[in-house]
Parts: structure tokens; C-alpha cells; sequence
């Protein structure tokens, strides 16, 4: 394997809104499940909030206290098993409230990034009991400048493009996205693709949390906008390989970045 492919596992999972212990054990099952199999991924990437769920009126008490638990636990993974983890999002309680943050880990559990979801989205009240991140969410992987958004974040072309003019060549986007709006979904992290020419690796959540459903369908796409990978509705652990010297090919193809004209918008 050349440096430039990355062997990905996501993990499409339930999530027990407001009873962390669930959590935290299911999830130990299926990162014992991720890396099964001959092929061990380079990276696993879980859901966002898979800690307490949507239990927003709880958060203050059910938020992981500056990530401690969620970063003694995915670290210990990470250099167990040699695989980097971007590690989803949680709950995360800092002095002055709650985020929603992803932690990402190297190879040897040692947390290397670390992004807070900047737009907050009212239809779910997370303005009233979250607070939002301050700046973007960057890393790298297999060598190479990533990106990472949280779920409603993909509604915002203009920060997945930030993120590329910053040399992103995939971007990483953890979500608890619910029915009805599967071809939001889709169509949204298919624009995203394609106008960045970059792979976007998105895992959202499945399974029921009250009156709210959640599809799955996690998906791997490639700086074409062509699906690599796609999961169903019901929990799965979905494998893929990617190159990143892909996204160096498609760009010189259809110059996007170098005919832009940012003096007129």
C-alpha cells in the first residue's frame, strides 16, 4: 500500500439518547468489529454525538467533562490497534458549557485535531444548550491536508471551500442526520465532492431516538462525486479504500481552483 491510500472503516451505529454507558459499550463491540478481517483500516470514524445522543435538555449532565472519557478510551484503541480514529463528535463539557467536538487520534493515540461544530442547528434547539466552535476543523491523513465539518456544517459551501483553498483533499463530516431528509443528504455531500474535487467520508448514525428516525446510509465519495461506498439503514461497520493522489489528478483535469475569481465574489 502506497502512502497515498487509506483503508476506511466507518461506524454506522445506534445511539442511546441520554444513557451514555450504552454508548460507550456498544461502541467498544464495534471497534473490536472495525478492525476484524484480513485487511485492518487505517482509519475509523464514528457519528456525531454518539456519547449521549440528541438528550439535549440533559447535556449539561450527561457531557463528557473535557472529552476525559471519550479520550482515555479512543486512545488506548488507536495505539492498541495502530489505526488512526477520527472519533466522531460528542458532548463535550468545558467550564463555560457544552460543544459538539470531534477528537482525532494518530496511529500511536495521540490526539492530533480537534474541531467543534460551528453552525448550531436551531430545528434541534442546539443553539439553546450547546455552544458553538470558534475555528475550522484541519488534520492530516496519510500525509495529506484534511478537513473536518459536523453534519449541518455541509449546508455551507463556502466553509467545505475554505477548508479546500487550505489544501483539504478529503473531508470528514460525523452525523446524526434523520429522516426525511435522505436527498438532502446525499445531494448535499455529492456538491460537496464535487465542486472541492475531494473525497468527503461522512457516518452518520442510524436507528430511532424518540420521534426521530435516522437512515444510515454513510457514504464515501470521490473527488468525481462518484459513490465509492454506501451503507444501508441498519448498523454496519462500511469499508473502503481511497488514494489521495486522486484529488491531484481530477484537479489538474478541470482546473477549478486556478479559474476562480475571487475578486468578483
Amino acid at each position: 500500500m502506497t502512502d497515498t491510500k487509506l483503508r476506511i472503516a466507518l461506524v454506522q451505529m445506534h445511539v442511546d439518547a441520554g444513557n451514555p454507558d450504552a454508548n460507550y459499550d456498544r461502541l467498544k463491540v464495534k471497534l473490536e468489529e472495525a478492525v476484524q478481517g484480513s485487511e485492518k483500516p487505517d482509519l475509523i470514524m464514528l457519528p456525531e454525538m454518539w456519547n449521549t445522543g440528541y438528550a439535549l435538555e440533559q447535556i449539561d449532565q450527561l457531557a463528557d467533562p473535557n472529552g476525559e472519557r471519550t479520550k482515555e478510551m479512543l486512545s488506548a484503541f488507536a495505539h492498541e490497534h495502530h489505526v488512526q480514529i477520527i472519533g466522531g463528535s460528542i458532548a463535550e463539557k468545558r467550564d463555560n458549557g457544552v460543544y459538539n467536538t470531534i477528537y482525532a487520534f494518530n496511529e500511536q493515540g495521540e490526539v492530533i485535531a480537534d474541531y467543534s461544530k460551528i453552525h448550531l442547528f436551531r430545528l434541534m434547539d442546539e443553539e439553546k444548550h450547546l455552544l458553538a466552535g470558534e475555528k475550522l476543523g484541519q488534520l492530516q491523513v496519510a500525509g495529506a491536508e484534511a478537513g473536518m465539518m459536523i453534519c449541518y456544517d455541509i449546508r455551507f459551501p463556502e466553509l467545505a471551500r475554505k477548508l479546500a483553498l487550505g489544501g483539504a483533499k478529503a473531508m470528514f463530516v460525523p452525523a446524526q442526520w434523520p429522516n426525511p431528509r435522505l436527498h438532502h443528504w446525499r445531494t448535499l455531500l455529492l456538491a460537496r465532492a464535487i465542486e472541492n474535487q475531494m473525497f468527503v467520508i461522512a457516518c452518520n448514525r442510524c436507528g430511532t431516538s424518540g420521534t426521530s428516525t435516522f437512515f444510515g446510509h454513510s457514504l464515501i465519495i470521490d473527488p468525481w462525486g462518484e459513490i465509492i461506498a454506501e451503507a444501508g439503514e441498519e448498523e454496519t461497520i462500511l469499508h473502503a479504500e481511497i488514494d489521495l493522489s486522486m484529488v491531484d489528478s481530477v484537479r489538474a483535469k478541470i482546473p477549478v481552483f486556478e479559474d476562480r475569481r475571487p475578486s468578483l465574489y
